[in-house]
């Protein structure tokens, strides 16, 4: 063996004893050769392994905080996107049933729209017809009053004269006027059930006097003078006032009933005789 070879050798051995137990030695470090080498690397203490395995350490450890950083932002993110995508199908139901009900709504109008179209002409169908007919039923209230009992006189006449100047204005609707026709023939039908007692001009012009009259439905119309010494009645059948003083208590009597001074009793009055109906 050559001095080469010892010196190696020798080298090895000492690098084999130096290595801790389980290391390897490709672990181990690199033996320094004797003193007669002079570009062999000097050989590496325990300390300095021990600093390199913690530097490996805080290494990992550090990668193992980025990583757990990372899976930590991507949990937050996870749960904001799950959040919102709950929100977003609140939303979209939300959205659906506002649509399905303004779907209704809208449908409701349309139906509403057509019933007011329909009605809208069957209105003008009954203008032409009702319009013809509330003249007629004027025509006969007017006539009706003229040939009545003469009570009230003038307050009828103004009633219907009232009602045939609203039947020209544009700005009472049709069943306004309809509605005021029907309360005119209420009011002349009221007076065929009552009593009454008023005071009222009898006669015209310089012979007018003022006098109390009695009303008993429509059946009889009685006067009285204010100082009671004259009492008549209104004779249908001739069409004029007839002078009656024996009605007189009779009508004072009347008087009473009509201002629920007493009790309603039976009166004896005029009444027209019953006339044969026509055929």
């Amino acid at each position: 063996m050559t001095n080469r070879a010892i010196q190696l050798g020798l080298a090895l051995a000492w690098a084999l004893a130096s290595t801790p137990n389980g290391a390897t030695a490709e672990d181990a470090p690199a033996a320094s050769p004797p003193a007669a080498e002079a570009d062999a690397e000097p050989a590496q203490s325990p300390p300095r392994k021990f600093e390199r395995a913690e530097r490996e350490q805080l290494g990992s450890d550090e990668e193992a905080r980025v990583s757990q950083q990372r899976i930590d932002a991507l949990d937050d993110d996870t749960l904001k996107m799950l959040s919102e995508y709950r929100r977003a199908i609140a939303d979209a139901e939300s959205y659906d049933t506002y649509a399905t009900q303004l779907e209704a709504q809208v449908q409701a109008q349309d139906e509403e729209k057509t019933s007011i179209d329909q009605q809208l002409l069957e209105v003008e169908t009954t203008s032409r017809e009702v319009l013809p007919l509330m003249q007629r039923m004027l025509a006969t209230l007017a006539q009706f009053v003229a040939f009545d009992v003469p009570f009230l006189a003038e307050e009828r006449s103004r009633r219907v004269s009232a009602l045939e100047e609203m039947m020209t204005r544009a700005d009472v609707t049709l069943s306004e006027k309809y509605r005021r026709i029907l309360e005119a023939y209420q009011v002349e039908m009221d007076y065929g059930s009552t009593i009454e007692a008023y005071e009222a001009k009898l006669g015209a012009g310089d012979d007018a006097r003022t006098v109390q009259f009695l009303r008993i439905g429509r059946v009889a119309l009685l006067y009285q003078t204010l100082d009671g010494k004259e009492t008549g009645f209104w004779d249908a059948d001739a069409g004029s006032w007839v002078v009656a003083t024996d009605y007189g208590h009779a009508f004072k009597e009347g008087i009473a009933v009509a201002k629920k001074l007493r009790a309603p009793e039976m009166l004896i009055v005029p009444l027209p005789a019953p006339m044969k109906a026509k055929s």
